[in-house]
């Protein structure tokens, strides 16, 4: 007989914590019973670049500890680099190194940490590039940060997001190709995106992404509109989904990804962790 399933792991993201302090967040969650948190680097809770990095991130590993909470290392933060463009500069345009001085960051917080991901995207391309030489100069890029990935044991999740350069599964395994196919180069598969832009079903999409899964983000959603929405107030179909990445063995995180709920955040992480153990009951 073949022994069941593992339970998947619920974790919440701390981009939508906005209005709480780290320590605080991590109370909450673990009071709830997540499994774990997606740590979006950030001045608001773990500025890459403080001066002090290094014992903010001894002092937080402790912390993750104590809770029991695992972690995994996210980077969208859309306007740590530049104050006034969105996810710039990115690995396609000019001022490239800025951001491969932050997923080098990125790896080496994300190893000391005991995260085995860091979270990437691939953000707008230029104007007038076309789209052949902007995944060109991004897997240029990714390859710059796989070397130290290799270096550290941390693979790079990377995200297909609407709207972006990279925007579905199907163009994310074309960029793990254009890296040679290379291990550490893994997805994180937004249930929400999927369903928002695809043009094939969620569970075609995560059985598509299922050889390079690392980690899952999860909300609901409505089709051709990127707002990231409490369950139950999109059209997706929770426990179909949540079925699948179970049978397929997902052992990552399944985190719940709703930025825009900062004021209402310890309400809305109860109700979203009461509605995954319901789906999946």
């Amino acid at each position: 007989m073949e022994p069941p399933p593992r339970p998947l792991k619920f974790g919440y993201g701390t981009n939508g914590f906005t209005h709480h302090r780290l320590n605080d967040v991590l109370t909450v969650l673990a009071d709830l019973g997540y499994d774990g948190v997606a740590l979006t680097l950030d001045h608001v809770h773990l500025d890459p670049y403080a001066e002090d990095l290094t014992r903010r991130v001894t002092s937080l590993a402790r912390r993750l500890d104590r809770h029991g909470l695992d972690v995994t290392v996210e980077t969208g933060a859309p306007h740590l680099l530049d104050p006034w463009g969105k996810h710039l500069p990115t690995l396609m345009s000019d001022g490239a190194e800025l951001r491969i001085d932050l997923l080098r960051r990125a790896v080496r917080i994300a190893a000391d940490l005991g995260s085995p991901t860091v979270h990437l995207c691939s953000g707008p391309a230029p104007d007038g590039l076309p789209e052949a030489d902007a995944l060109k100069r991004l897997a240029a890029g990714v390859g710059t940060v796989l070397e130290t990935a290799a270096k550290y044991g941390v693979a790079l999740a990377f995200e297909p997001e609407p709207y972006m350069c990279v925007d579905t599964v199907e163009r994310c395994l074309r960029l793990a190709e254009l890296v040679g196919g290379h291990e550490l180069f893994g997805i994180t598969l937004d249930i929400g995106h999927a369903h928002c832009v695809e043009d094939r079903p969620v569970l075609e999409c995560v059985r598509q992404a299922a050889p390079r899964l690392c980690n899952v983000q999860i909300e609901d959603m409505r089709r051709g509109v990127h707002q990231h929405l409490e369950f139950g107030a999109g059209e997706i179909d929770f426990p179909p989904v949540l079925a699948a990445l179970r049978d397929l063995g997902h052992r990552g995180l399944v985190s719940v990804e709703i930025q825009g709920g900062a004021l209402d955040a310890p309400d809305i992480a109860r109700r979203s962790i009461e509605f995954l153990r319901t789906a999946t009951a």
